[in-house]
């Protein structure tokens, strides 16, 4: 009974422009909420007639569309990312049709430059469609994967530290701007995701289930910068975290969102076992968020 675990949901990814096709094949198997996902544009699809059709897939199951997300790089405009930015806004003007209220994806950040050079953009930008979300009752979240950049360079995102966070918010401070949360990109940092939460939990506006591994024995030994790989992203259920705890502080930070899994990273479930894997990470937070409902006695 989804409605009695206090609109936690779990669920996954799934391509935006396939959804329609997807959804039915995989909802049988117990997934609550979907995220839709665009690579740096929404292109040419009818977000109404999609939304549409999505409907349709879903028909009378109880489940949701979580969040509208397209990731790339809306602070230049530049080669692939020349339609990102109208992404976002068709995104944002489009939302209330799918019956979602956050579109998420990665700020951008001027390339190869440090994300206080980006900063600034980043105001200008998401300034404005903070304020147009904000007339369509939308929230905006971002993504916190570092997309291979530092705080020096990059080419894809500044939202993958928290001191960024903190430049991020300060210069765009509006209610309806959050953070896209996992713990696997913090991970890979070396960063320990659950305290964290515990401090950024009120701004975390969406969950996307990824988990990591982390092999401190090939860090103590070899450190972090040699050939030999020291960590790998998991999908829930074969990674380090306890995602018990990361429920238990999201609900009591008063949480009514979705953990949506991102799913097509781990090395192991993947190919004809992605699904498998899936299924399994789908189970397995559901036991963290506490397993089927059973109601008190009258």
């Amino acid at each position: 009974m989804i409605g009695k675990h206090a609109g936690l949901r779990i669920g996954t990814m799934v391509g935006g422009g396939d959804a329609a096709r997807v959804i039915p094949q995989i909802a049988v198997h117990g997934f609550e909420s979907f995220n839709l996902t665009f690579w740096q544009t929404t292109g040419t699809l009818d977000l109404k007639e999609t939304a549409k059709q999505v409907s349709e897939a879903i028909g009378e199951k109880d489940i949701v569309i979580s969040a509208l997300s397209v990731f790339g790089n809306p602070l230049t405009g530049e080669g692939n990312n020349a339609d990102t930015l109208a992404s976002w806004e068709r995104l944002i003007d489009h939302a209330h049709l799918f019956g979602a209220d956050i579109v998420s994806g990665f700020t951008g950040r001027l390339t190869d430059q440090s994300i206080d050079e980006s900063i600034p953009r980043f105001a200008e930008v998401f300034g404005e469609l903070a304020r147009r979300a904000e007339d369509r009752g939308v929230r905006l979240a971002f993504e916190n994967c570092d997309m291979g950049g530092t705080w020096e360079t990059g080419d894809w995102n500044i939202a993958h530290n928290p001191i960024a966070w903190e430049k991020m918010f300060n210069a765009v401070p509006h209610d309806n701007v959050g953070l896209e949360w996992e713990p696997c990109h913090q991970m890979v940092s070396l960063i320990d995701p659950v305290p964290q939460l515990r401090k950024w939990a009120e701004k975390v506006f969406h969950v996307h289930g990824k988990d990591a591994t982390i092999a401190w024995d090939v860090v103590r030994e070899y450190g972090i910068h040699g050939p030999n790989p020291f960590v790998w992203h998991r999908t829930p259920g074969f990674g380090d975290t306890n995602w018990s705890d990361v429920i238990t502080i999201l609900r009591q930070s008063g949480y009514q969102g979705t953990i949506d899994i991102e799913g097509w990273h781990d090395p192991v479930y993947k190919g004809e076992l992605e699904m498998t894997g899936q299924v399994r990470g789908l189970n397995y937070l559901k036991s963290c968020r506490g397993g089927d409902f059973v109601a008190n006695p009258l």
